[in-house]
């Protein structure tokens, strides 16, 4: 179907950006300016002429602005068929005028129940009706009418109707349908999302889950060279590693991605200066200190080998000195809350690191985490939990030293972050050994034992499930373990006990137990 000359435009926007300047570009081309309240007033007041939308249609707005652009009128405008000569009759015989451009945005739905205050009556007012229909009405006739649902749009629509005579080409035209269509369906995601989670007071899981992801850009590959991958954001997601700022270095991968994550988490366990250094999603070096610099040197003693090609956390702005030292090593990334002036210009001296800045924010309540299987989805609540050392219950003679306490929890909240079966060595504040991801928990003993760089006597164990036999106790007690924290709920939880007496061990249980798959 051929292009239309545009005579009319129907403006009604919530997010006013840039509405004044594209409405008189309209306008000085000649295109007739039709308009809700706010938004008429607002162009009003810049000087420009407008038709109220009651005028046009000869029926008020009514219900506080409830009903307004839901009008006979206003939508046969729309959706007429230009080249239906019945289409065209109809509306010359009840003096209806077509609408061409459809300029409209949706009340701020999102930011309204973003708000900790928000309240449902609230949020109800803020639902919108006539915005969607109209934009899916003039996206369903996308031959004919131009739709456009966002103020980054303005500057080229309008130059394309400047340059074509207040016309657009077909292609603009259905790729404008096809936003305001994601729009819309976005639009209710957000409200029907918001609408299930007043549920979760009840402890319930959602009968029904819809994604509203965006493609935020194609990565370099997926997990392997020949694997498609790309990053996919939420419109509704606040800070965290999908909306992290890149300052320098190469194109990011799916697996750099999946390791600035894990690494990231990990990092936020913790309010003293920390670093994580992650390898695969495991970490093989994390450590408590004052400074950051202080932290990542006290990390990189746990595995220096491992740590070759590695992602590296911190939950502290990079200073200088800290920035100097992560230069000295081969990593792909480097992600923190922030970064001097000075350490930008260190890490630069490096091209090809990839330099990350994320947003310190928590997720909000109700966010889920989801996975996907084969021809579905699993969906459960996200683990947050932390163990206190009031939670904990010593069943052993020998009890844990303050000190060892303070390595005991740090080495639990490290473990909840190392894939199963999981067991962490700890001692004054870092890892000392980690073993991860084995079928059988003694092999993850053995293999945390096995690749410490650092003396184990002394040193503290976590284990992210129970004991399922005494084996793990012996082999930790042979390589100078002297305190365990672990669930417990093992039937042979008692001889699992009984092996940590015999070695003169303290043992905490925490009940909760920390698998990651």
């Amino acid at each position: 179907m051929g292009s239309h000359t545009i005579d009319y435009a129907l403006l009604s926007v919530s997010d006013k950006t840039d509405l004044v300047g594209f409405a008189r570009q309209l306008s000085e081309l000649g295109i007739g300016l039709v308009s809700t309240g706010g938004t008429a007033s607002r162009l009003r007041e810049a000087g420009l002429e407008v038709m109220d939308i009651a005028d046009w249609t000869g029926f008020p707005e009514i219900l506080d602005g409830r009903v307004k652009s839901t009008h006979p009128v206003i939508h046969a405008g729309i959706l007429a068929r230009r080249d239906s000569k019945a289409h065209t009759a109809a509306l010359a015989e009840l003096g209806i005028r077509p609408i061409s451009l459809v300029i409209v945005n949706l009340y701020p739905f999102r930011q309204t129940v973003s708000r900790s205050d928000s309240t449902l009556a609230e949020a109800v007012e803020q639902i919108d009706i006539g915005g969607p229909a109209l934009l899916r009405a003039a996206a369903k006739n996308y031959q004919s009418v131009t739709v456009v649902a966002h103020p980054e749009d303005y500057a080229r629509i309008g130059a394309e109707l400047a340059s074509l005579g207040r016309k657009t080409r077909l292609e603009t035209r259905l790729e404008l349908a096809r936003k305001a269509f994601r729009h819309t369906a976005e639009y209710d995601l957000a409200i029907a999302g918001y609408l299930d989670g007043l549920d979760a007071e009840a402890d319930q899981l959602p009968k029904a889950v819809s994604l509203d992801l965006r493609c935020a850009g194609k990565l370099r590959y997926g997990e392997n060279p020949h694997q498609r991958g790309a990053l996919y954001r939420s419109s509704a997601s606040r800070g965290g590693v999908a909306s992290a700022r890149q300052h320098q270095g190469k194109e990011l991968s799916f697996n750099n991605l999946f390791d600035l994550d894990a690494a990231w988490r990990l990092a936020l366990e913790f309010d003293r200066p920390f670093c994580a250094i992650v390898k695969h999603t495991n970490p093989c070096g994390a450590a408590l200190a004052d400074t950051p610099a202080e932290a990542f040197r006290r990390a990189l003693k746990c595995d220096p080998v491992s740590a070759f090609g590695s992602i590296i956390a911190f939950n502290r702005t990079v200073d200088p000195a800290t920035a100097q030292q992560v230069q000295e090593l081969f990593v792909e990334a480097v992600v923190a809350p922030g970064y001097d002036r000075k350490a930008l210009a260190v890490l630069a001296s490096r091209k090809n690191l990839r330099v990350m800045e994320v947003e310190v924010s928590q997720p909000p309540p109700g966010q889920w985490d989801l996975r996907s299987i084969s021809g579905g989805f699993l969906l459960q609540d996200q683990d947050r939990y932390y163990s206190k050392r009031e939670d904990c219950r010593v069943v052993t003679e020998s009890q844990p030293s303050e000190a060892e306490w303070e390595d005991l929890l740090f080495a639990w909240r490290v473990c909840k972050h190392v894939k199963s079966n999981a067991i962490v060595l700890a001692s004054e504040g870092k890892t000392v050994g980690i073993g991860a991801g084995q079928m059988s928990r003694v092999d993850s003993v053995r293999i945390a034992a096995q690749k410490a760089q650092l003396p184990t006597e002394g040193a503290l164990l976590a284990s992210d499930a129970f004991f399922p036999f005494r084996d793990g106790v012996d082999l930790a007690a042979e390589n100078g373990i002297r305190a365990v924290i672990q669930p417990g709920g093992s039937i042979r939880d008692q001889e699992v006990i009984e092996a940590a007496n015999q070695h003169g061990l303290a043992m905490a249980l925490t009940g909760i137990r920390h698998f990651k798959h």
